[in-house]
């Protein structure tokens, strides 16, 4: 798969390397511009571009960036394209946002509402990324975790959760988008890694 990468932070870079890892074609940009990852193709083995190259780029792009910033997003580029929201809201970065602190919507929610067309699926926001690596697990050995995914769209959920699986670790669907509450910040489940049946009851336990 063609993945593009935007936001070449902590989490972005770990998903570029990882993603290089495993035999999928990688392109990581930032706001900032291709020259300032100079460093990264030989590093990670990825490609680097612009914002609207990595949106053009991927099969599936990864958004990465502080939720104040998805506005930003070339919506268009990304229209029909499998859109992985790995962003979460920090109200002391992101500054507060009422209908998220009310629990009316959700990140995906707000990020689907600004990207119509793109077949959003949240995933890869509920793992530190220093996790990435020590925790990934080949499939079927006895110790493996689990992560949750939640999208609309099906064929994109399979999509994420095969990506989940070649990473190291077993997808659990958690539904549509207006259920991806369960594993925002704060949550139980929230960087609090699992196997797969404890996953699904945390998620399942867990109130709003």
């Amino acid at each position: 798969m063609k993945i593009g990468i935007i936001g070449a932070g902590y989490v972005g870079r770990t998903i570029a390397a990882k993603a290089v890892e495993t035999g999928h074609t990688v392109m990581i940009s930032n706001s900032r511009g291709p020259q300032t990852l100079f460093s990264m193709q030989g590093a990670i083995g990825c490609e680097t571009g612009t914002v609207d190259d990595a949106a053009a780029f991927g099969d599936a792009v990864v958004i990465a960036i502080p939720l104040s910033a998805i506005d930003t997003l070339p919506a268009e580029r990304l229209a029909g394209k499998i859109v992985i929201d790995a962003v979460n809201y920090y109200f002391e970065r992101d500054g507060h946002i009422d209908a998220l602190d009310k629990g009316e919507t959700t990140t995906s929610e707000l990020l689907a509402a600004r990207l119509p067309g793109a077949r959003v699926v949240k995933a890869f926001n509920a793992i530190r990324m220093i996790d990435v690596e020590p925790a990934s697990r080949p499939e079927g050995a006895p110790d493996r975790l689990a992560l949750p995914l939640a999208g609309d769209d099906e064929a994109a959920k399979a999509e994420v959760a095969a990506l989940y699986n070649a990473f190291g670790f077993d997808p659990l669907d958690a539904g549509t988008l207006s259920e991806s509450w369960r594993f925002e910040r704060d949550r139980p489940a929230y960087c609090n890694l699992k196997p797969r049946e404890e996953l699904a009851r945390t998620l399942a336990e867990t109130v709003r």
